[in-house]
C-alpha cells in the first residue's frame, strides 16, 4: 500500500477515501504524518540559514548564528503545530453550517493532510532565496487548494452542492491563518528574539 503522501499526489481522490477510513478506526492517526512533516520545513530553514545563508549584493553572503537559526526554527515548528490545529477547530465549528458532523480529531487531520504540500515546500529552505520561496509557496498553495476542493466533499461525505461552498468558505479562512501565523512569527523572532546576524568579514 502506498503511503498517503504519495497517494496524495498520484491518486488524492482515492487517498482521501483511504483517509478518512482510518481516521473513523484510529482517532488521532494523523498525529504521526503532522509532527514528523511539520519537521522538514523547521529543518531545511535551519540548514540554510545557519550554514547556506542568503546573497543581499554581490560576493557578499549573510547567515545568523546557530542560536538564532534554531529559535526560528522552533517557532516555525510551533506555529505550523498551531495553525494545524486551529484550521481543525475552525473546519469542525464550520461543519454544522453544511450539515456535515466530523469529529474535531477528524478536522484536525484533514487539515494535517491538506497541508503536505506546504511540508514538501519547505524543502526550498535549504536555499534561502527570496524568488525560490515565492515559488514553492506559490506551487504548494496551488496544490493545497487542489486537495482541498477536491477532498472536502469525499472526507466529510457531502454532496458538490455543500461541499464547494464548504471548501470555498475554508479556503478563505487558511489564506487568513496563514498569513497571521507567519507574520506574528517573523515579527516575534524580529522584534523580540533580536536574531544575530552573520556577515563577512571586509578587507581594509
Amino acid at each position: 500500500m502506498k503511503p498517503h503522501v504519495i497517494r496524495l499526489f498520484s491518486e488524492p481522490e482515492q487517498a482521501w477515501t483511504q483517509i478518512r477510513t482510518e481516521e473513523e478506526q484510529h482517532p488521532r492517526h494523523y498525529l504521526l504524518h503532522l509532527l514528523l512533516w511539520a519537521l522538514l520545513p523547521a529543518a531545511c530553514l535551519f540548514v540554510g540559514i545557519a550554514f547556506v545563508g542568503w546573497s543581499l549584493a554581490e560576493d557578499e553572503t549573510v547567515r545568523v548564528s546557530v542560536r538564532s537559526a534554531l529559535q526560528l526554527a522552533v517557532l516555525l515548528y510551533l506555529a505550523t503545530l498551531v495553525g494545524t490545529l486551529l484550521m481543525g477547530a475552525f473546519i469542525r465549528w464550520m461543519s454544522r453550517a453544511f450539515e456535515a458532523r466530523p469529529s474535531l480529531n477528524q478536522c484536525i487531520g484533514f487539515a494535517a493532510y491538506t497541508a503536505t504540500p506546504y511540508f514538501l515546500a519547505g524543502i526550498s529552505g535549504l536555499y534561502p532565496s527570496r524568488w525560490l520561496a515565492v515559488a514553492a509557496l506559490l506551487v504548494s498553495s496551488v496544490y493545497a487548494t487542489y486537495l482541498l476542493f477536491v477532498g472536502l466533499p469525499k472526507f466529510m461525505r457531502l454532496n458538490q452542492d455543500r461541499g464547494l461552498p464548504y471548501a470555498a468558505s475554508v479556503w478563505g479562512l487558511g489564506l487568513l491563518v496563514l498569513v497571521t501565523i507567519l507574520v506574528g512569527m517573523i515579527l516575534f523572532w524580529f522584534n523580540v528574539l533580536n536574531p544575530e546576524y552573520i556577515r563577512p568579514v571586509t578587507q581594509p
